[in-house]
């Protein structure tokens, strides 16, 4: 065999080496370049929408990504603004609403474009769709100790926009923090609507009902439907006359609040966002559910002037040691399991 034969030879058999090495070794790592987020109303709820709006933003400038935000949606089939953000070349797109999980999965195949979806860990598939069922439920927890150690009236309210697995996980903390810290408090439970995230006089109508029935705190879950129930407690006092308190979740009212919110559980997603980008250029993406916890400050209750020090330093002590694995909580996400827990679900006394 001459000399040319060889190199031959052997430049052939490297080349193949280069194909079946390809073909067997896992994928080369995604370059992302572009983030898109989907949300139903527009980023002004101080919420579900806002929250996870600015956390997108905050994620696209941190890793140098162009931001294509898609706002005020509705609950509607989205399938056509997903096609236009793959087409538009987004590497990754967010569909916060439980009501886009099917839509944005199918089109996510169609189109190979990653999705993170919420409400739909079935759905998962390694590189394409990652689940991120959220839920502040360690928060909530907590909220419902606090709610019980500062009414009045010995009956609180849970008010919720409608029953998605979020809400439903933190009714149901709630209800057992309540619980646990007075345990012949009554719960009352009220639905506005099966999807009544915007209706801020819903909101209102309900929580007003609430608070006639005897409520003095008012945990409220909802989008704009949220400013409504904040409304209720700013203009009805309770049944001693007494302030009737909210506490709201995912967001930070502070800013329009006049002088009723109690607290929040605030929803930091951040971390979140940051970790699907880091697992898409890892080719993790896909592999593994998100979550967010007290652990690490993705969430986070919000202390206002109206807590007496005494009570937030009991509550904190009670987040060390559901830290420390000293209290122990399980996510309850189905809404008659939720039901079954609380004093009534009419709203009469």
């Amino acid at each position: 065999m001459t000399s040319k034969s060889t190199t031959q030879l052997m430049v052939s058999g490297m080349v193949l080496g280069m194909i079946i090495l390809g073909a067997t070794s896992p994928a080369a790592t995604a370059e992302v370049k572009k983030l898109a987020i989907l949300i139903p109303e527009e980023p002004t709820d101080y919420g579900w929408n806002q929250q996870a709006f600015d956390a997108a933003k905050a994620v696209a400038a941190k890793y140098n990504l162009q931001f294509m935000p898609a706002s005020g949606l509705g609950y509607g089939d989205v399938r056509p603004t997903l096609r236009e953000l793959a087409n538009d070349g987004a590497s990754l797109m967010i569909a916060h609403a439980s009501g886009y999980n099917t839509a944005a999965a199918e089109i996510g195949a169609e189109t190979k474009v990653p999705v993170a979806i919420v409400e739909k860990a079935s759905a998962t598939k390694p590189g394409l769709v990652a689940d991120y069922s959220l839920s502040g439920y360690e928060g909530a927890y907590l909220t419902g100790r606090l709610a019980a150690k500062m009414t009045k009236t010995g009956t609180v309210g849970i008010v919720v926009s409608a029953e998605p697995l979020a809400f439903n996980s933190q009714s149901a903390a709630f209800a057992q923090g309540v619980k646990a810290e007075k345990a012949d408090t009554k719960i009352l439970y009220a639905v506005i609507g099966p999807a009544a995230y915007s209706d801020a006089a819903g909101g209102r109508r309900v929580t007003e009902t609430v608070i006639g029935a005897g409520a003095d705190i008012i945990f409220g879950q909802g989008d704009g439907s949220s400013f409504g129930m904040l409304q209720a407690t700013e203009t009805t006092k309770s049944a001693e006359g007494d302030t009737v308190w909210f506490i709201d979740i995912i967001g930070d009212k502070s800013k329009v609040d006049k002088g009723t919110l109690l607290s929040s559980v605030v929803w930091n997603l951040v971390p979140t966002y940051s970790a699907m980008v880091e697992d898409l250029k890892a080719d993790r993406f896909g592999t593994h559910p998100y979550k967010i916890s007290l652990a690490d400050d993705s969430i986070q209750l919000l202390q206002s002037k109206h807590i007496p020090d005494a009570v937030w330093s009991q509550v904190m002590d009670l987040r060390k040691d559901i830290i420390a694995g000293k209290i122990k909580l399980e996510p309850i996400f189905d809404a008659q399991k939720v039901r079954a827990l609380v004093t009534s679900v009419d709203a009469k006394k």
